[in-house]
């Protein structure tokens, strides 16, 4: 590895490694991201994720700064490496009937409840009033540039909802969902405006384009 991405590295694990310092009962952290608060279409994911403690994956970083191929690659080398991961997945007719908050919220809890070992301690980018199942959080604001565990997960739920937006692309191709994952890009609200909107399109989203 080189020496740049190894500082940038040992930089990222901080906020872990001092929580470990202070803490040396500690097992396990669990690092909590989402992907796809913004879009006009598709669910939210939310991505939990135990890493070892001397994990150092070369390229991880907030899953927002990384080319989707990578992206790909990094996931492959995540789930390998994770002592534990779950995935919450949070669909657009939940999201319009509760809101985008507490559809994120609901998916952060669905996401821990996957995990095979209960964390000690789990950090999550942002998001509070939680339900964590008991267990203790920290909140950090811009987490997923400033974490690795929470990098990780961001990496995690960042690939599962483009793979959901990719298969949406098959069946309703006219949206060109593949491209912008449901995010509201000029073509897409184009898009919107010929052909209507499809049956994921976020009806509490989209209100001002139909």
């Amino acid at each position: 590895m080189k020496e740049k991405e190894e500082i940038r590295l040992t930089k990222l694990k901080q906020i872990e490694e001092q929580i470990y310092i202070k803490n040396p009962t500690l097992k396990y952290i669990c690092g909590i991201d989402e992907a796809g608060r913004g879009p006009l279409a598709g669910p939210v994911v939310v991505a939990s994720v135990i890493m070892p403690r001397n994990s150092k994956i070369e390229g991880i970083n907030d899953s927002k700064k990384i080319l989707e191929n990578k992206r790909e690659e990094l996931y492959d080398k995540i789930l390998e490496e994770a002592i534990s991961y779950g995935v919450g997945i949070v669909d657009e007719k939940e999201i319009d009937e509760i809101n985008i908050l507490q559809a994120t919220k609901k998916a952060l809890t669905l996401s821990i409840q996957e995990l095979t070992k209960r964390p000690d301690l789990i950090l999550v980018d942002a998001l509070k009033g939680i339900d964590t199942l008991n267990i203790p959080y920290q909140s950090i604001i811009k987490g997923d540039a400033l974490c690795y565990s929470i990098s990780a997960a961001s990496i995690i739920a960042k690939v599962t909802r483009d793979r959901i937006m990719r298969q949406w692309e098959e069946i309703y191709p006219q949206y060109g969902f593949e491209k912008h994952k449901g995010y509201g890009t000029a073509y897409h609200i184009s898009a919107i405006k010929e052909y209507g909107l499809s049956p994921i399109h976020r009806r509490s989203f989209t209100k001002k384009f139909v």
